[in-house]
């Protein structure tokens, strides 16, 4: 029987992609890509952000907006079109996200202050991939 493809925030197998230049390497992530079914991905360098970048996060009202006030919903509109892209090329019906994060968080993500504060809310990248047919699961769960 065949494996099935699955993404994966590169960032969890501790490639140095988030904003900070940091990983944030998970070993379940790692067990599970060794397997050779996971594709690596960061929907925010997909979305054209550099590393290190400042950080975002999404306000109430659905944009995205860095810590300095720019307004960055259209760089993550591309990034999540280009996960999507990724996942039909390779039939990937899953994605295994970071969870918390802005991009790619499911269940709770920051309130969009920079206060650190949680609410539940979809991060933009995973949600538009949850509306488009992709399971989204974060490392959490693994």
């Amino acid at each position: 029987m065949e494996k099935e493809i699955k993404l994966m925030s590169a960032c969890l197998l501790g490639v140095k992609c988030r904003y900070d230049s940091k990983g944030k390497p998970c070993e379940k992530a790692i067990e599970l890509f060794k397997e050779g079914s996971v594709i690596p991905v960061c929907p925010e360098q997909l979305s054209g952000f550099s590393t290190p970048r400042t950080s975002i996060e999404i306000q109430e009202d659905g944009r995205v907006l860095d810590n300095k006030g720019k307004d960055v919903t259209e760089n993550l509109e591309k990034g999540a079109k280009e996960t999507l892209k990724i996942a039909e090329m390779v039939g990937a019906k899953e994605f295994i996200a970071k969870s918390k994060s802005p991009s790619c968080g499911f269940g709770k993500t920051y309130d969009g202050t920079f206060s650190g504060t949680l609410v539940e809310r979809n991060g933009f990248v995973s949600d538009y991939l949850n509306k488009n047919g992709i399971k989204i699961i974060t490392e959490e769960e693994l």
